[in-house]
């Protein structure tokens, strides 16, 4: 504990900073400055003592049981999420969260943008340490920075300090690996224990917006949960009544959990491989007749590896390419885009046109910012192309989970969806269409979690 204070208060100075790591007992200096000014009466009856933590891919909340009020607290200008996303401001010497990192990266400063960090849990790169203003930070306090400020935001909120919680976890963190997904947990665990929680469990993340959206129903219904985050597609069945609403252990009603690490992340991914980056050499020739590597292009298209493209030794691999590609356009306009550093704004381009995908046919994506006069249109059809592999694999996770259930297509009452990812046409369509008798329902896409676990977390440690 000693040891993580040490390093927060290390940030604090390194970065002079009012939005650095703060205590959690310094909520008072920042409900003032930076949060909402009118937190709750504490005098009102039974308040939970714990909250739950949606710790997300591309989005985090925090719910709080409360008579009378919202679950959801607000986190930054009064908006129930909070981007998973941190910015080093060098020009400034200090990190900033969420809505702010954003907009300071695309306002032009100078600085390291992360994001995505939920999917460093079972990835090799969280044993290691990353560059931060020249300074080597473990990636694991990069998660306590960020989780730090969940904490210390709904905090600041409250008018309270939390000391247990309930935080939710896909249904694997990794794929096929017992012990890499238990290293994940593991790795939460520590990190929340360091920044002063001192009771910490969890649950399925599928199953809290189960519960979630049982607070919702009148009748009992067979519910199979589709929860799309940004780097796991989650999928729980449980039956759900209001009489179950108040009862303590629901194992019984949990039929089958399962999943695919699958999100929106990978979506992403797809979409910029086949059509942003071909513009940047993807799937050029050598003289050898051989298509030029796709490492660059790959890290290029994964949110959490951007950064290695800017490296000097993949910048020299990339220059002695060169001369033995047949045509250099393509990599002559990778180059300028890593002079400019503009992989992730092209990132969050591709990310946004996915977005407008869900609503139109096609979105015109203007790349002059690398190239005066460069552009590229972008359709729903390639995309839904690009990522049929991927949703075969989620028909198969749920196809595997209803299995593992006993339990026939015609036997589902309802499928809810929740999860940002969730709202893609042909993933809805493709699990829709593997259960035609069911009726289909639409949670808070960003919410339905925090809720859920905020409810979880009331029953596991009272008022």
């Amino acid at each position: 504990m000693q040891q993580m204070w040490g390093q927060i208060a290390y940030f604090q100075a390194r970065f002079n900073s009012e939005l650095a790591y703060a205590s959690a007992f310094d909520w008072h200096t920042l409900r003032g400055r930076f949060f909402d000014r009118n937190p709750i009466d504490m005098n009102s009856p039974s308040p939970a003592r714990a909250c739950g933590i949606d710790f997300g891919t591309s989005n985090s909340t925090v719910g709080w049981i409360r008579p009378g009020m919202e679950t959801l607290i607000a986190l930054e200008d009064g908006k129930i999420t909070l981007p998973s996303v941190v910015f080093f401001n060098i020009e400034e010497r200090r990190p900033v969260y969420g809505r702010l990192a954003l907009h300071e990266y695309l306002e032009g400063y100078e600085g390291r943008l992360m994001r995505s960090l939920k999917s460093l849990l079972g990835s090799k790169l969280i044993k290691h340490d990353t560059s931060v203003l020249g300074t080597a930070m473990p990636f694991k306090d990069l998660l306590g920075l960020f989780i730090g400020q969940l904490k210390s935001r709904a905090e600041a909120t409250a008018g309270r300090e939390f000391e247990e919680v309930v935080l939710g976890r896909p249904v694997f963190f990794v794929d096929d690996d017992p012990m890499a997904d238990k290293e994940a947990e593991d790795t939460l665990v520590d990190v929340a224990r360091k920044l002063g929680f001192k009771e910490v469990s969890f649950q399925y993340e599928p199953i809290a917006a189960a519960f979630d959206y049982e607070s919702t129903i009148e009748k009992e219904e067979l519910v199979l949960i589709v929860d799309i985050g940004g780097g796991t597609s989650d999928f729980s069945l449980v039956r759900l009544s209001p009489e179950r609403r108040s009862v303590d252990n629901r194992h019984d009603d949990i039929l089958a959990t399962g999943g695919v690490h699958i999100g929106g992340t990978d979506f992403d991914k797809q979409l910029s491989l086949a059509g942003m980056m071909p513009l940047f050499g993807y799937g050029s020739r050598m003289k050898s007749g051989a298509y030029m590597p796709t490492s660059h292009h790959m890290n290029l298209a994964t949110w959490h590896t951007i950064n290695s493209v800017y490296s000097q030794k993949s910048q020299l691999a990339l220059g002695s390419m060169r001369y033995d590609i047949e045509d250099t356009g393509g990599i002559d306009r990778l180059f300028k885009l890593i002079e400019q550093r503009a992989g992730h704004w092209l990132a969050m381009e591709v990310e946004e046109t996915k977005i407008q995908l869900t609503q139109e046919d096609n979105r015109h994506v203007a790349l002059d910012r690398i190239e005066k006069g460069l552009s590229v249109d972008l359709s729903r059809a390639l995309f839904e192309s690009s990522i049929d592999n991927l949703l075969e694999r989620v028909r198969g996770s749920v196809t595997q989970l209803l299995s593992d259930a006993s339990v026939g297509v015609e036997q589902v009452d309802t499928v809810f969806f929740t999860g940002g990812s969730s709202g893609i046409p042909a993933l809805r369509h493709s699990i829709s269409a593997m259960l035609p008798n069911a009726r289909h329902v639409e949670g808070n896409i960003f919410g339905s979690i925090g809720s859920g676990l905020a409810i979880e977390a009331s029953k596991r440690y009272g008022y």
